[in-house]
């Protein structure tokens, strides 16, 4: 009898410990609909800035946890930015043409079941950036459909503000 009450015990003990060690409200993930909807980009993708030819390809990695973007132009203006979802928000870093890395994060993006139409990124901070360097300080990426989005990329270069817009086309 001593054996049974002493097991019951520490079964109790051990199943009030791992309660105790689990967050309230645990279980699935909070969805994130801006990093779905991003995640929908995987693949390659044809455009223009202007009249510069662009191209860019997104692919999951680090096991699906982060989204790479591999912009390629002309003029050495082969660019990356890793895009991660951190809550309901989402982060980007900007591995820039310049040699800086703007951080950058979009808010929560989820409005009930809808996808959104739109992930705005707002600066956070940059690392190696030089006095009055170009700094890009803000990204929204507009989606039309499965086949066609937009992007807005504004920087700031001593105090001044400007935005170039890319326009994709899904590569088939």
């Amino acid at each position: 009898m001593r054996g049974g009450i002493s097991s019951w015990i520490a079964a109790a003990a051990v199943t009030a410990v791992i309660a105790a060690a689990a967050p309230l409200g645990a279980g699935e993930p909070k969805a994130n609909p801006g990093w779905e909807k991003l995640k929908s980009l995987v693949g390659t993708w044809e455009g223009h800035e202007g009249s510069q030819p662009v191209s860019v390809t997104y692919t999951l990695v680090s096991n699906g946890t982060s989204l790479m973007e591999s912009l390629n132009g002309e003029h050495d203006m082969n660019m990356i930015t890793m895009y991660a979802p951190d809550g309901d928000a989402i982060v980007a870093t900007h591995y820039c043409a310049m040699g800086n890395q703007p951080r950058m994060r979009a808010a929560g993006t989820g409005t009930g079941d809808a996808p959104p139409t739109k992930v705005d990124f707002q600066f956070v901070d940059a690392t190696n950036v030089k006095g009055g360097e170009t700094v890009m300080r803000r990204l929204v990426v507009t989606f039309q459909d499965a086949d066609h989005f937009q992007q807005a990329w504004t920087s700031r270069s001593d105090g001044k503000e400007q935005t170039a817009d890319f326009v994709y086309v899904r590569k088939k």
